[in-house]
């Protein structure tokens, strides 16, 4: 039944659907942008390929090498439980800032999905009720004053209305029915 709860959930509560929704238009913004991507690269890479051509590949391998040694020199025995313990704290910290940067930008997704949904749709009836709301007066009401009802208004008004008798079932299909009662 834990499909069933999940499926009444969603039907419940569209965020996640919204959340798709805004992942597709925003996925649609950025593809936008392939084409200017691609013709910057285009213009580009002849400059890096000559840059990647002119480096001195021995030059590249001792600084690699330098920046190994470097780290791995500074690495003491005596303290790498105290370190990995400060960084597994840390990690938890940094991933509780995650989660919580995570949710902020799932919500922004989905107010965005939500927004690109009624735009879709072409949807702006909060708009329209606002617009009917300002273009369509109240309702006049008469400013007259009471007066007192007559007397035998006064009485009519105190009783009870009076019951409609109860519509008759025609016997037009008993007659019919019954061929031999033909009197």
């Amino acid at each position: 039944m834990a499909i069933a709860d999940d499926l009444k959930k969603t039907l419940t509560d569209p965020t996640p659907l919204y959340f798709a929704a805004g992942t597709a238009d925003l996925a649609v913004q950025q593809a936008k942008k392939v084409p200017a991507l691609i013709e910057q690269l285009r213009a580009e890479a002849p400059a890096r390929i000559e840059a990647v051509k002119n480096t001195d590949p021995k030059a590249v391998q001792e600084a690699v090498t330098a920046k190994v040694t470097e780290v791995f020199g500074s690495i003491d025995p005596k303290k790498l439980g105290e370190t990995a313990q400060d960084l597994a704290l840390r990690g938890v910290g940094v991933a509780a800032e995650y989660a919580v940067r995570a949710k902020e930008t799932y919500d922004k997704v989905a107010e965005h999905g939500e927004q690109a949904v009624r735009a879709w749709r072409g949807e702006v009836a909060d708009e329209i009720v606002d617009i009917a709301g300002a273009v369509e007066p109240e309702p006049a009401q008469d400013p007259a004053p009471a007066q007192e009802p007559e007397p035998a208004q006064a009485a009519a008004a105190e009783q009870p209305a009076a019951k409609k008798p109860a519509a008759r079932r025609s016997t037009a299909k008993k007659a019919a029915a019954t061929p031999g009662d033909e009197s």
